[in-house]
This record gives structure tokens, C-alpha cells and sequence, in this order.
């Protein structure tokens, strides 16, 4: 049996001046894109009628772009526009994932293996996706790494850094647990396998400072100066994984979610904490009140 390509929700993407449902078919056998993985992407969220900083999602999704040797064909602008215009093809009742992406048709004429810039292509896919805000999750340290910029593209959030973390939530939940906390190559925390991670520990909230070996997110960003705002104090430092399991509460973030209270990590057991509830309703708060302030 062959297998299926439709999509597993309602699907509209954005390709070449018209909008087409399910999962059209863009990358061939020869793309670029297909055997040498010049693909970058950026993920931002529509709920209850708002979409939080939709804008910044549209201007990382370029710098991505131009990271990875390519050249952006919309402005962040012309994709905002084009995704809230998406928007309106969803019945509004279940959350909407926004998805702007690159990638290489071709790769250079003066070497394969790098990408043709003048060869880059768009689309905008949304689709249906429904949040899973605030419930809980488990953690447990990974054998693998986030690597190092020397070695990777961090600078770009791009499909190819994913596979190290898909082995790391897939190695992680044959342990029974949901999700990965991974170190950088140096031993010290990262993020988890798919979202930056937080710790609080009396009274103060702290979160592995950004040195180029994950991306620090724009949800993530958000959080710290709304936190701040309200008087708590948040630090950007270097942390150990006896760090996270001497803390109060773990908890973490990421558009896909938001906010995830961590109720455990290896064996050690976390209550649902103050900051990680009050972290979510500063951002709803915030979100909700249609505010465009910089992260």
C-alpha cells in the first residue's frame, strides 16, 4: 500500500500566487531541497482570534533564509498579510499552526552541495493544530547533544536540525518520558528537544543563556520581558542539569504551546508552580490585549 500524503488536518498552503488545500506536491527528486536539506522554516500560532507576534515569526523566517545562503522572494510584511488572509479559510474553532517556508530548487552552479540563492522558493502552509497549554510534561536528560555553530546551522531554524532532536524524543519516550532535556557540547543545558526550558529556584527564574547552540525563541523572549515587567527577576546564565533538579519548578516555552509546567525530570518529581502560571497569564494577557511591543 502506497503511502498516504494527505494532510492529518485541514490544510491550505500558500505556493506561486494561489492558495491550494491539502498537502500539494513542491519538492521533486532533483530539488535541491529534497537530498541536500536547504529548507528553513518558521512556526507561529493563531487562537481565539489573535496571533501572537505573528510579525517577528515573518521576519525570522528571512533571516533564516539568508543564513542558509538563500534569498528571501516575500518581505515579512507580504507574508504576515498573506498568513492572516489564510486565516479566514479555517472555520475558527480549532488553533491554527502558521507556517512560512524556503527552500533551494537547485543547488550552485559552482558546487552541488550548496544552495542556488537565485533558485529559492516560498510557501505559506497553516494548518489545524490544537494547543496544548499548560499541561504538564516529563523530562529526562538526553545522551545526545544540541551542537556547536562550527559543526551545524544553528543560526537558521531549519529542517535539518531536527532529526537530532527527533532521536532525542524518541529515545526519551521509550523511557516513558515526553520529552528530551538536552545539553550543549560543553555539558551544560540547551532547551529541550523542541522548546527552551526555564527554572525557577527561590523565587528566581532563570534560563540557559543563548550561545548559539539552540535557538532562543521568540516566545521565549516574550516570556522574560513580561516576567520582568512584573517584577520578577530572570537571569540568562549557564546551568547544569543538577541545576534543573535542584529547582522549584521547571517549566518551558515555545509557539507551538506556550507554556509547559514540567512535573518531572528523571526521577525527581515538580508541583505545577506559581511562576509557570503566572508566566502563561502575563502572555494570554499580553497576546489578548493586541499589543505589537518589540520581545
Amino acid at each position: 500500500m502506497p503511502v498516504s500524503t494527505e494532510p492529518r488536518s485541514t490544510t491550505w498552503t500558500f505556493v506561486e500566487g494561489e492558495w491550494i488545500s491539502g498537502n500539494p506536491p513542491l519538492i521533486g527528486p532533483t530539488s535541491h531541497a529534497m537530498w541536500l536539506g536547504s529548507t528553513v522554516f518558521d512556526g507561529a500560532r493563531w487562537f481565539d482570534g489573535i496571533s501572537p507576534d505573528l510579525d517577528l515569526h515573518c521576519q525570522r523566517v528571512n533571516r533564516s533564509a539568508i543564513n542558509m545562503g538563500m534569498k528571501p522572494t516575500m518581505t515579512p510584511e507580504e507574508i504576515e498579510a498573506l498568513a492572516l488572509d489564510g486565516v479566514k479559510k479555517f472555520d475558527g474553532k480549532t488553533a491554527i499552526y502558521i507556517k512560512p517556508m524556503y527552500w533551494a530548487e537547485h543547488g550552485s552552479p559552482m558546487s552541488v552541495v550548496a544552495a542556488d540563492p537565485d533558485s529559492t522558493r516560498f510557501a505559506l502552509c497553516l494548518f489545524e493544530a490544537p494547543m496544548h497549554t499548560a499541561k504538564p510534561g516529563s523530562l529526562t536528560v538526553s545522551p545526545f547533544r544540541r551542537p556547536n555553530p562550527e559543526v551545524a546551522m544553528t543560526g537558521a531554524k531549519t529542517g535539518s536540525l531536527y532529526p537530532n532532536s527527533g532521536r532525542a524524543i524518541i529515545e526519551a519516550q521509550s523511557r516513558g518520558f515526553d520529552n528530551a532535556l538536552m545539553r550543549d557540547m560543553n555539558g551544560n543545558v540547551a532547551e529541550t528537544a523542541s522548546s527552551n526550558v526555564f527554572l525557577v529556584k527561590d523565587g528566581v527564574v532563570m534560563t540557559p543563556v543563548a550561545n548559539g547552540t539552540f535557538l532562543a525563541g521568540i516566545t521565549r523572549s516574550r516570556v522574560i520581558g513580561l516576567l520582568r515587567a512584573a517584577g520578577h527577576e530572570v537571569r540568562e546564565c549557564t546551568l547544569t542539569v543538577e541545576d534543573f533538579k535542584k529547582a522549584d519548578e521547571i517549566f518551558t516555552s515555545g509557539n507551538y504551546s506556550k507554556i509547559v509546567p514540567i512535573n518531572k525530570l528523571d526521577d525527581q518529581s515538580f508541583q505545577e508552580g506559581p511562576v509557570a502560571r503566572k508566566a502563561l497569564e502575563l502572555y494570554m494577557d499580553w497576546a489578548r490585549s493586541g499589543k505589537k511591543a518589540a520581545a
